[in-house]
């Protein structure tokens, strides 16, 4: 009950801030009414014998990699006769909009505020057998509203960092008790299991480690009908050198328009793809488009596949302001740039997405999120690390004027990322032997 006063002030004292994201036109917060009250859509009730597994991702991210994750469970429960469904909750409006593409409006919600009416009433809605984490979200009601009902909790592709580790160890005898509503916790690293262990206490989780689920949950075929899909719409030659800069957050953006300025005479085929983190900047990065003198075109303006407008074919930058295709548009560049790296506020996006298609890949030096992969990448050779925008443009240079430079980096990329993929079926089987008998 103390909790929920305590959650109950931060929630009255947010409301201002939450009314000011919807009406300024910012990125909202997602149905704050919803997950405070647990009111969400009903969701189709399960067959006889067939159990329902509950998986939550906070964004985007989570959302994609926990998609390909249900997949590889459903085929492994049908490949040992068993029938499993899968739902899926997020907390934020992106990753809300790609889970109802992935698993379908009425498989998806959003997930609640940690009120024990709210999560006690999604629990009502949703009667699930399991309850999958994605990486990292431990919170004290939620895991004792669902250890109440005895229903079994597992984190997957579990991460702890050294500083999350710090601030838990601040409050160890909370984080204890969560850990103790756990199951299990699948760790994507010897490092992470070895941090959630120190909280885990005697008799609690069992903790064990099958590697990052990220190198499963990557595209890589640049052959694949989506890709083709976006290059067609974009109007890209076989000649065309396409740099896209994902994931970005301000000044990534204009970093990377000063790159293309700085080379464009030279190099008349290279294009640019913005792809911002947050589509909601749009605006602001017209604006700053507008003052390039550059000409650009709107991934909006392009149409869908069934009915496309043309593309602009002297436009020299695309900018995306759609959700969910930067899977796909990766695969249609030669040059990466992964955003979020580069002021340090942010801990980096996902650098595996365009390693996979064989991209030469740059990011900043704060990749603080994705510690263990840049690691990897970075041993094998296969990325670098550009510590501001003139070493970003002299990393775009080196890409197009060094002969093979660019194709050997992304070869390792992808061979590295190659070598690592089989973790998501081996956290599927665990997720499927926590998973109790199937209910009557």
């Amino acid at each position: 009950m103390l909790l929920n006063a305590i959650y109950l002030v931060a929630f009255v004292t947010l409301l201002p801030w939450v009314a000011w994201r919807k009406l300024s036109g910012g990125r909202p917060v997602a149905a704050p009414w919803a997950r405070f009250t647990g009111g969400i859509a009903p969701l189709p009730r399960c067959d006889a014998g067939v159990s329902r597994i509950w998986l939550h991702g906070v964004s985007v991210g989570e959302v994609q990699l926990l998609s390909v994750l249900a997949a590889e469970i459903r085929q492994q429960a049908e490949n040992g006769g068993r029938r499993v469904d899968c739902v899926i909750s997020s907390s934020t409006t992106t990753g809300l909009e790609v889970a109802a593409k992935r698993f379908g409006t009425d498989h998806t919600f959003p997930c609640p505020l940690d009120f024990t009416w709210a999560v006690n009433r999604v629990l009502d809605h949703v009667r699930p057998d399991l309850l999958v984490l994605g990486e990292l979200e431990l919170w004290p009601n939620l895991l004792a509203c669902v250890h109440a009902r005895g229903i079994p909790v597992v984190v997957a592709n579990a991460r702890m960092s050294e500083k999350s580790a710090k601030g838990y160890g601040r409050i160890r005898p909370i984080v204890r008790r969560m850990l103790r509503n756990v199951s299990l916790v699948i760790a994507r690293s010897q490092e992470d299991a070895d941090r959630f262990a120190s909280f885990t206490p005697p008799g609690g989780c069992d903790v064990i480690v099958t590697g990052s689920m990220k190198f499963d949950g990557v595209q890589g075929d640049r052959r694949a009908s989506d890709v083709l899909r976006l290059r067609h719409l974009a109007g890209f030659h076989d000649d065309d050198v396409v740099f896209l800069a994902g994931s970005t957050q301000a000044p990534e953006e204009r970093l990377a328009l000063d790159a293309v300025q700085a080379l464009t005479e030279t190099h008349p085929h290279l294009r640019l793809v913005l792809v911002p983190r947050h589509v909601e900047r749009t605006p602001e990065i017209t604006a700053l488009l507008d003052r390039s003198g550059l000409r650009w075109q709107l991934r909006s303006r392009l149409g869908s596949s069934d009915a496309p407008l043309p593309a602009d074919l002297e436009a020299r930058v695309l900018l995306v302001d759609t959700t969910g295709e930067l899977g796909w548009w990766w695969g249609t560049s030669q040059i990466a740039f992964v955003g979020g790296s580069l002021d340090g506020k942010r801990g980096g996006q996902n650098m595996l997405e365009p390693a996979a298609y064989g991209a030469a890949v740059a990011f900043g030096p704060h990749t603080r999120n994705f510690r263990d992969e840049v690691r990897r990448l970075l041993a094998a050779d296969a990325a670098v690390v550009v510590a501001d925008g003139a070493a970003l443009t002299a990393f775009v240079r080196n890409c197009l004027e060094t002969e093979g430079f660019a194709a050997t980096l992304g070869g390792r990329a992808a061979e590295l990322v190659a070598s690592q993929r089989g973790s998501t079926a081996a956290t599927a089987a665990a997720i499927l032997r926590a998973l109790p008998a199937t209910r009557p």
